[in-house]
């Protein structure tokens, strides 16, 4: 390890180099208000394969700071990288790694001329390139309703910029990040300056950072460089570490690069902002694969997922996705949907056959399916299960516990065997399912996400519906509980609430206490007013997919099941006077069907 300075005009940077000196360079850029100190943990874990080159910016930490205080733009930053390539003898091309405005300033090394066939590849962590972030707002507020929701969100996010870039409010801002947020961000972000650094730099580094802000965002177009492409395009490979819980950027923003990259890998890790200081294992192990594979080696199972993930229109290319009850309704459109979004999709189903045909479906279509019979109240063909599809496939990224079956009449008539059954599979097996693959993305420590299918019997009482409603409000509540456990390894947990679907479970449902023509003739109503509604799977499905993109803890999927969840936190007592008039209105039903 040793540090030099190098001249960059008029400013000095400290430069910390390590490693192996005849292995490929890897140059990693801090953001704001950091110093290169942020990379140390990783860059121990990369010094053991690589030679590794960290350094101050210019106004962080031991490098100077410019006299003019908005000499900051990137075509400035650009030169300062470049008399550090030159420095410490960088004569074949680097693989650079940006964090924060760092990787704004490795995205302009990758798509300019300056530095054009000195950069092997390019790591980008919480840093979207201006250029990908101006398209992505354009093509978002044109795509509808959601789309400029996004937007508006990433403005929320980013709602810091403004008073940074404004005079006498950005020091102010400055001066109480220093004070008020600088011993946690020194210790646990990773600003703590090394040893040789002045002391209390943070203040220092705060103020003079305004001036990335204010040279940048103040002027369009600064900093653009010499050839620079405008819609972003570059051939240098680039891999995106995406943080699922970065306080300051959007996944969907983080995202932007997909398309105008040709070699795009996209990695989701299950942490926030500062990643490299929360995971530096995770984010070594991820550089070092990559470059690796851009040296010559083999392209790891991770990187395939990656390139997968980073084609463009396929928000889930390459997720492995386990959905139980896959062989109809919900279950059917949720293995389809996630299919046609680029995933690899294990369909399980009691039914192999009818899970069999789903495969089949999918495969037809041009999408990744596999089939696997199991009976989600079995505990043993579950675990089975669940190492049959880590040994064979990996550790999926998306399960969807959505296996379950109806059964409906008054509790007193329900039976030790029929209450057992219809607990086994809606509630056991949603608890294996969770349990089994929740363990297996905790030890993989990746990002990852589980649905549980709920329903709006939940929190709607039923007198003809008690069993039912009691394993689903189960559900619901240890889907709650559950996603507060696993919120601490990033890993989303979603409760999914639907209301009347027009699905098979309607035509499956056991009525207890009726004679046989009564159940029949009752569930062919049934499934005539589920018919009449009109509420598609698909549109369940499309839920699903939203819920696991936008981390939502519960959806209700329908207006019925939307009116019930605020009508049980409003009123309760209305509540229970609806459903008195719901069994008034189906005993006269049975009523007429009986004198029939």
């Amino acid at each position: 390890m040793r540090d030099q300075r190098v001249r960059s005009g008029e400013i000095e940077l400290a430069v910390r180099v390590r490693g192996v000196e005849n292995r490929p360079t890897v140059v990693l850029v801090h953001g704001y208000p950091d110093t290169g100190a942020m990379w140390d943990e990783v860059a121990e874990r990369l010094a053991g394969r690589f030679r590794v080159v960290a350094y101050d910016v210019r106004g962080a930490g031991a490098s100077g700071a410019p006299a003019d205080p908005l000499d900051y733009r990137l075509d400035a930053l650009m030169g300062d990288l470049e008399a550090v390539l030159d420095g410490v003898g960088a004569d074949e091309p680097v693989h650079l790694v940006g964090h924060d405005w760092g990787s704004v300033q490795g995205w302009e090394a990758v798509i300019g001329d300056r530095l054009r066939g000195r950069i092997a590849s390019f790591t980008s962590i919480s840093g979207p390139d201006r250029r990908h972030m101006a398209r992505w707002a354009r093509e978002a507020v044109r795509s509808g309703p959601r789309g400029v929701a996004e937007v508006l969100g990433q403005a929320r996010r980013s709602v810091y910029m403004p008073v940074l870039m404004a005079p006498r409010a950005g020091e102010a801002a400055a001066r109480v990040l220093a004070a008020g947020f600088g011993r946690t961000m020194r210790l646990r972000e990773g600003t703590e300056p090394r040893p040789g650094h002045p002391a209390g730099t943070l203040a220092a580094d705060a103020r003079n950072g305004l001036g990335l802000y204010r040279a940048n965002m103040y002027r369009a177009g600064a900093g653009r460089g010499e050839g620079a492409s405008g819609d972003g395009r570059t051939d240098v490979p680039v891999q995106l570490i995406v943080p699922v819980k970065d306080r300051y950027g959007s996944q969907s923003l983080l995202l932007s690069a997909r398309g105008p990259v040709e070699r795009l890998y996209v990695r989701r890790a299950p942490a926030g902002h500062w990643v490299a200081r929360s995971h530096p294992d995770l984010v070594a192990r991820w550089i070092g694969e990559f470059v690796e594979h851009i040296e010559g080696g083999p392209e790891t199972p991770g990187l395939a997922h990656a390139r997968a993930a980073g084609r463009p229109g396929k928000d889930f290319g390459g997720d492995l996705v386990v959905v139980t009850g896959a062989g109809s309704g919900i279950g059917r459109a949720t293995a389809h949907a996630f299919a046609a979004e680029g995933a690899r999709v294990v369909a399980a189903d009691i039914d192999e056959g009818a899970a069999e045909r789903t495969v089949d479906e999918i495969q037809a279509a041009g999408g990744e399916a596999h089939v696997y019979g199991v009976d989600v109240a079995d505990a043993e063909a579950m675990e089975r299960f669940a190492d049959y599809v880590r040994d064979v496939f990996g550790v999926p990224d998306i399960v969807v516990n959505n296996a379950g079956i109806a059964i409906a009449g008054s509790l007193l008539d329900t039976s030790e065997e029929e209450w057992n059954r219809i607990r086994s599979i809606n509630l056991d097996g949603m608890y294996r399912g969770s349990r089994l693959f929740g363990r297996q993305m905790v030890e993989r420590g990746e990002w990852g996400h589980i649905v549980n299918l709920s329903s709006m019997a939940a929190y709607l009482p039923s007198p003809e519906m008690p069993a039912y409603g009691a394993t689903k409000a189960a559900v619901l509540q240890m889907t709650e509980g559950l996603r507060l456990d696993l919120d601490r390894y990033g890993i989303g947990v979603s409760a999914i609430c639907p209301g009347v679907i027009d699905t098979p479970i309607v035509g499956r449902t056991r009525f207890v206490g009726l004679p046989r023509g009564a159940e029949t003739e009752l569930r062919e109503r049934l499934g005539r007013a589920s018919e009449r509604r009109g509420f598609a799977p698909e549109k369940v499905a499309r839920a699903i997919l939203r819920a696991v993109r936008q981390d939502r803890p519960v959806v209700h999927v329908t207006a019925e099941a939307r009116f019930g969840r605020a009508l049980s936190r409003v009123s309760p007592t209305a509540n229970r006077a609806l459903a008195r008039i719901g069994r008034r209105a189906g005993d006269r039903i049975l009523a007429g069907i009986e004198r029939n």
